[in-house]
């Protein structure tokens, strides 16, 4: 219950039902607040409990310095929690762990549960091996339940044995797609309550229902894992960057173009930390797909959220997708009464502004390695001329007119750009020839785009015009279409497009995520040997988020972002040397060229399919079961009970030990002595560089470890797969080959000095702390500033804390990796202000001892600790503890422990 300090407790009716709302106008300075800001103030009025969420927090916001840097923490409640599979799986095993701790204390099991709703949708694990031909989707499911069984199995568990936690089988959609088109509810019901839907989710593009009105990000699944146990999400009140929106797009521009331009436009300006609200008459014209498109880019351009209010546009795509007529009135009459409906004209308090007139976007791709780096499309062939220098030896250029095979399949050519033809030999026998700038990868995929009918549309129109004219996919191109929900290819179907793509290659090969995430599969076996055999700088086309070096494909050296009509176009061309504005992309059945300009859609074209092939009835079908699933995930062998059966030999799913040991009450907190140093890091170390990612080596310790379990290496799979495998994941820890171990200089990866050993031979960092844990010695990291920035990887503090280490010091702290060491019972200290490991004097082969830790044990958080080395260094350091709920998560050990102990005691 809210202590209500404000009095804002009222009631709202719509139609014939009444919910409590809690008012916004009640708390002087609300009406000039952007939107976001308001939806945070409801939310602290609403939780408002007297100690970790004040009236003072309340009239923090309301008196809001849209001018001042951030200083002011408010502890945030989102509404639920969404979460895909690879961060979902450690969540939920987790949550089982807990059960058999509550069990294990004396409790009843069954009480553990999510306290806010959590979904997951099962999307990051199809991988496009097979493409091109009509079974390619079976193929690729049958391959994704057989790698993947043991995770499936234990979600099935979960979703039975849990209440308030869903799961969205495989072979449904992309988790951010299926939450915009069902899943979200821009307005929450909950016991007797309305308010705004608000959320957080385990993957960075959370920020796509953005574009409904709900404001959500993405999280590590430390504090996924807190929000869906009823905890706050602890946050700083952000500065808000208004970006207003006039005009209207022209023809033959896409939501993909001006997305490119708003990343490229806010990259530059800089929202890192901040909330971007969008505002304006142009937010009017901007079609809620687009707004979707929009928000999912956010992490791009390194904004927390990218929001746009509630206005007639959410409500009609609300009503198209299905949701009930009551639901859609009460997000009229909520958004109206608490002053959450656009104002076109309204120029909100905002930190910073931008404008884009809509009418100046122009075509556009991105790349060869970031989001921000907009090309405009008619400058793209003579980008890509320049920018391939940095990825090949220039051992020569193309000759003028140089062509070894037919005008219709022919690559442009020019001057001066460096060339290695080389020649393949398909497996029916026949000839082609690649070379530097060959796309090898087209793939229409991603919720970012595939969530808009509009660009979807114009892409399968695109394929229908080259098919008339003769024209397909140029033979060393792997295509796929991969949309991230079922409505797509049902309005594909319905319209008669289908067949189109087909016969251009782009063959469904699955509802998920695949190509944005590193998952498009080989490349066929004649295409990559050419390809590496010869270094040749081959690109992908797709219609994703992301294209950094080495995410998309191992062959692949440069990767463009584009649009799904693009997509086709750069298929067909076979190209990225090809200027598709002017060159001919092929030729007809008559032998005369064919130009983009032939074969692209009018806006009528695309408009007329939308409106007659798209329709409530479409969605209600695709989800009116969506948590079924379908008979093979059904058909899936799955323990029963509230306690899961924990297989012994499973090398994907183990129960992790964070609550052996533990007694109803937490052990007095003690100063620490004799710890050792396992890691001194420099600045700007990332959690990518802490948390276990990627493919798993086999001459690793996690690649050993799999080995010793009878796992071959063609199945190791890679660590996100196995976040489920504690044993997995600690091995994985600080392991990123390009971290750089100041103990143990000249090394690169994940390797230290092991000083329980004479010398201090250099080991693996697994290793070291197997025999510092083994004698009893805790652990510390050095780290320079910004430490743990970047995205909010729970593993980066997870595989801390099992590893031994109790204690970070550091320059600076990205706020969310602080935060999770704490919630893995983890200290985080900070160097004196101007003070740092260089300047002390620590070269990291001390033994620390730090002492005034235990002044936590009285209730209160001590300012600094005093810390010594064997060396005679000493100083205080700065204690980050930063909030009382902090605190009390790290007396308890952690934030899993304080929130089991509650529950059993409540």
């Amino acid at each position: 219950m809210s202590a209500n300090s404000f009095d804002a407790r009222s009631t709202l009716r719509v139609g014939d039902e009444s919910y409590e709302i809690f008012k916004l106008d009640k708390v002087e300075g609300s009406a000039r607040l952007p939107y976001s800001l308001k939806v945070l103030l409801e939310n602290l009025l609403r939780t408002e409990d007297g100690a970790n969420i004040t009236a003072d927090h309340i009239r923090a916001i309301g008196g809001w310095d849209s001018q001042a840097q951030p200083s002011q923490e408010i502890q945030f409640t989102p509404a639920r929690v969404i979460m895909q599979d690879f961060t979902g799986v450690p969540c939920v095993v987790d949550l089982a762990t807990m059960r058999e701790a509550v069990k294990e204390l004396g409790g009843d099991p069954a009480k553990i549960n999510p306290l806010a709703p959590a979904e997951l949708v099962i999307d990051h694990s199809v991988i496009a091996d097979k493409f091109g031909t009509n079974d390619a989707f079976a193929q690729n499911v049958e391959l994704e339940y057989g790698r993947n069984k043991e995770r499936y199995q234990f979600l099935r568990w979960g979703q039975t044995a849990f209440d308030e936690f869903k799961v969205v089988p495989p072979g449904t959609g992309i988790v951010h797609q299926v939450n915009i088109e069902h899943l979200a509810r821009t307005v929450m019901v909950r016991n007797g309550q309305a308010y705004p839907d608000t959320l957080v989710g385990t993957d960075s593009h959370t920020t796509m229902v953005n574009g409904l009105g709900v404001l959500g990000w993405g999280v590590g699944g430390i504090e996924a894992e807190a929000a869906m146990l009823g905890q706050p999400v602890s946050m700083l009140i952000p500065r808000v960057v208004g970006f207003k929106l006039t005009g209207e797009l022209k023809p033959g521009t896409t939501a993909t173009d001006l997305v490119l331009t708003i990343t490229e436009m806010l990259r530059k300006h800089g929202v890192v930390g901040k909330f971007v609200e969008f505002y304006g008459e142009g937010v009017a014209a901007t079609s809620l797909a687009n707004r979707a498109t929009i928000g999912n880019m956010s992490p791009e351009f390194g904004s927390t959220a990218a929001i746009f209010p509630i206005d007639d546009e959410t409500l009609n795509y609300l009503r198209l997708t299905g949701r009930d007529a009551q639901q859609v009135a009460l997000v009229e009459a909520y958004a109206k009464e608490q002053g959450l409906w656009l104002d076109p004209k309204a120029e909100p308090d905002f930190s910073e502004k931008l404008e884009l007139d809509l009418a100046t976007v122009v075509p556009s791709i991105a790349g060869p390695k970031r989001p921000q780096d907009r090309i405009v499309l008619a400058n793209a062939a003579q980008q890509f001329a320049s920018d391939v220098r940095n990825y090949v030896s220039d051992t020569g250029v193309d000759e003028a007119g140089k062509e070894s095979f037919p005008a219709s399949d022919a690559p442009a050519v020019s001057n001066g750009v460096p060339s290695n033809p080389t020649t393949v030999t398909a497996p029916d026998g026949s000839t082609y020839e690649i070379d530097h700038g060959a796309v090898t990868v087209a793939a229409i995929t991603s919720c970012t785009n595939t969530s808009n009918p509009y660009v979807m549309v114009a892409a399968a129109l695109v394929a229908k015009k080259a098919v008339e004219k003769g024209l397909t996919r140029k033979p060393w191109v792997k295509t796929t279409l991969a949309p991230g929900s079922k409505v797509v290819t049902d309005y594909f179907d319905k319209a008669g497009l289908t067949p189109y793509l087909d016969k251009v290659g782009f063959n469904l090969v699955g509802y998920g995520c695949t190509t944005c995430i590193g998952n498009s599969g080989p490349l066929p076996e004649e295409v990559s040997k050419a390809v590496n055999d010869n270094d040749l700088a081959v690109t992908s086309v797709l219609s994703g988020n992301r294209n950094f070096e080495g995410r998309i494909n191992p062959d692949v050296k440069m990767n463009y972002l584009a649009s799904p009509p693009l997509v086709v176009a750069y298929a067909i061309a076979g190209s990225m040397k090809v200027d598709i504005t002017k060159d001919a992309l092929g030729a007809d059945q008559d032998g005369k060229p064919v130009f983009l300009a032939d074969i692209w859609p009018t806006e009528a074209e695309v408009n007329d399919v939308v409106a007659n092939a798209i329709g409530e009835d479409m969605f209600n079908k695709s989800y009116q079961d969506v948590f079924a699933g379908d008979a093979q995930w059904q058909a899936l062998p799955v323990p029963t009970g509230n306690t899961f059966e924990w297989d012994a030999e499973s090398t994907y799913v183990r129960k992790p030990p964070y609550f052996e040991g533990m007694a109803m009450d937490p052990a007095p907190v003690e100063d620490i002595t004799g710890a050792r140093v396992l890691a001194k890091l420099g600045d700007s170390v990332t959690t990518d560089h802490i948390s276990p990612a990627g493919a798993i080596k086999a001459d690793t310790p996690a690649g050993k470890y799999l080995t010793e379990h009878g796992i071959e290496r063609r199945d190791f799979n890679s660590y996100g797969s196995r976040r489920g495998n504690h044993e997995v994941m600690i091995r994985g820890t600080f392991a990123n080959i390009r971290l750089r171990n100041q103990i143990a200089p000249g090394t690169e990866g994940g390797y230290t000095r092991d000083f329980t050993q004479d010398g201090g031979p250099v080991s693996f960092i697994y290793d070291a702390s197997q025999n510092y844990q083994a004698g009893g010695t805790p652990l510390a990291i050095l780290a320079g500033k910004e430490y743990g920035s970047g995205s909010s990887r729970d593993w980066a503090a997870k595989g801390t804390a099992l590893l031994g280490v109790k204690a970070v010091i550091a320059e600076s702290y990205e706020r969310i990796h602080r935060s999770n060491l704490i919630g893995m019972g983890v200290l985080p200290l900070q160097f004196p202000e101007g003070q740092s490991a260089e300047t002390l004097g620590l070269t990291g082969e001390e033994a620390f001892s730090f002492t005034g830790v235990t002044e936590l044990n009285d209730g209160t958080t001590p300012r600094t600790v005093k810390v010594t080395t064997d060396t005679g260094v000493e100083f205080d350091a700065v204690v980050r503890i930063d909030t009382p709920g902090e605190a009390d998560y790290y007396r308890n050990g952690g934030i899993l422990q304080y929130v089991l102990r509650s529950l059993i005691r409540s």
